[in-house]
């Protein structure tokens, strides 16, 4: 760890090392106002370390007589501010989680397509078609008028298609 003179070059002053003695008697007080922002301890110890960085590479700025604990309150919440909306900003894992987007998909899962495009061979054309156009997302009123049949009877073939699927697959789907 750095003594506090070392991190600011300009600290030579009696008065300069007199606040950086008062700063350091302040972090855990800092620490409990952190607290009421950040419950994990790593977090809090984080925003302490750099509102104290900052306060210290900003000591030229701080006027004597004013209130330090103030100054300070001020700097982490500020600095506990920017930090919450860089975060909203830039929400965390994105790239890994288009990462996982990306990856093929495994071998269990093209066996089950497999499986399923055959069972879906073996029904009867009428079901097929219907359960085909539900699954892609097509509203039943539009299924049963591509399909030339009213919509009770199309939400009876997907039901059928789907227990033919089910009998055919066994449990394989549901897993």
């Amino acid at each position: 760890m750095t003594s506090l003179s070392t991190v600011n070059p300009a600290s030579n002053s009696k008065e300069t090392s007199a606040i950086e003695l008062e700063i350091v008697e302040l972090t855990p007080a800092l620490r409990a106002f952190a607290r009421r922002f950040l419950r994990s301890d790593d977090d809090i110890d984080d925003l302490v370390q750099e509102t104290l960085m900052k306060a210290l590479n900003s000591l030229h700025l701080y006027h004597p007589g004013t209130s330090l604990k103030s100054w300070l309150f001020t700097i982490l919440r500020n600095t506990f501010c920017t930090n919450y909306r860089k975060q909203r900003r830039e929400p965390a894992g994105m790239g890994v989680a288009m990462d996982q987007v990306s990856i093929a998909p495994t071998q269990e899962w093209a066996l089950r397509e497999r499986e399923l495009q055959q069972a879906l061979t073996l029904l009867p054309d009428d079901r097929r078609r219907a359960l085909t156009l539900v699954a892609t997302g097509t509203s039943y009123v539009d299924a049963a008028r591509m399909c030339g049949c009213r919509i009770g009877t199309l939400k009876s073939r997907v039901s059928r298609a789907r227990e033919s699927l089910l009998l055919m697959l066994g449990n394989q789907l549901l897993d």
